[in-house]
């Protein structure tokens, strides 16, 4: 008989996160955007004229990785590169009409995985559980916990 041991909170919230990455990709898959493609539209629908850095920071990937992945959606017509006016050597991303449709549709479904996912709390318990995930999030940003990390992994 095998026994059951304490899972930590971290293996919970990956093991969440995950299972809810594999239903919405499921689900985005007859967009026709990958993975990687529709967390940068995503990115890029909250913030127009992010740059390619910033965006490979946002999605914690490459440089290299991201402008693969913006050649891509480049190539699509979901993307456009624009010169930064105050900076030559930069370049711009901004969404194309086409790509507003599938961020759009993302987020619908995206809406109903997490309705999905939280159908089996009581909206008190939803409630709660946003906040004490909010108030860890905070936390983890503190400067005395991120000094502390840095520490340990030196």
């Amino acid at each position: 008989m095998a026994t059951s041991s304490p899972v930590s909170i971290g293996f919970l919230l990956h093991d969440v996160a995950r299972n809810m990455r594999h239903i919405f990709d499921g689900r985005a898959r007859v967009l026709g955007v990958t993975r990687s493609q529709w967390r940068a539209l995503i990115y890029l629908s909250r913030v127009d004229g992010l740059t390619q850095t910033e965006l490979a920071d946002s999605l914690d990937v490459e440089r290299i990785s991201a402008g693969r992945m913006v050649d891509r959606l480049v190539e699509s017509g979901l993307v456009e590169r624009r010169a930064d006016p105050s900076d030559r050597r930069v370049w711009r991303l901004h969404l194309l009409p086409a790509a507003h449709g599938i961020v759009s549709e993302l987020t619908s479904i995206g809406e109903q995985v997490e309705a999905e996912t939280l159908s089996v709390l009581t909206t008190d318990q939803q409630v709660l559980f946003l906040n004490l995930l909010e108030a860890l999030n905070a936390g983890l940003k503190r400067p005395k916990v991120c000094t502390d990390y840095k520490k340990e992994v030196e």
